[in-house]
């Protein structure tokens, strides 16, 4: 049973790689807001402040994974599968210039997943 609240997949893990050996540390952000609507963005660690609306999910290739909080209440019974299709977006990720984009996938989770989170969690689920 996989509870975790982000994953990412082994294309996507690469980039990532890449990614780190040319910037350094890593962090992601999925928010709602504008240039890419709903898409993670990739940042330096440390060049996106992370607010007290921010709820960290977990990491992918080692780097911290946050989503506003306003967002998490959309997607909070799915779990994001963290993927990179051909194509750049329009936001200030750092694939952009690597002809990909971060893309997010879900599924929701099943209810014995969404019970053993909540169990974890103090009943809370969230």
């Amino acid at each position: 049973m996989d509870t975790r609240k982000v994953t990412v997949t082994a294309e996507a893990l690469a980039y990532i790689e890449r990614l780190k050996a040319a910037h350094g540390p890593l962090m992601f952000h999925q928010s709602g807001g504008c240039c890419d609507g709903s898409s993670p963005m990739c940042y330096p660690q440390g060049e996106f402040q992370v607010g007290q609306q921010d709820v960290y999910l977990g990491e992918i290739g080692g780097c911290p994974f946050y989503i506003g909080a306003a967002q998490y209440e959309y997607w909070k019974h799915t779990q994001l599968i963290i993927d990179v299709v051909p194509g750049r977006g329009s936001g200030f990720s750092l694939e952009g210039p690597l002809g990909v984009r971060f893309l997010t996938r879900s599924r929701c989770f099943t209810d014995e997943e969404w019970a053993a989170i909540a169990a974890e969690q103090g009943g809370r689920g969230s």
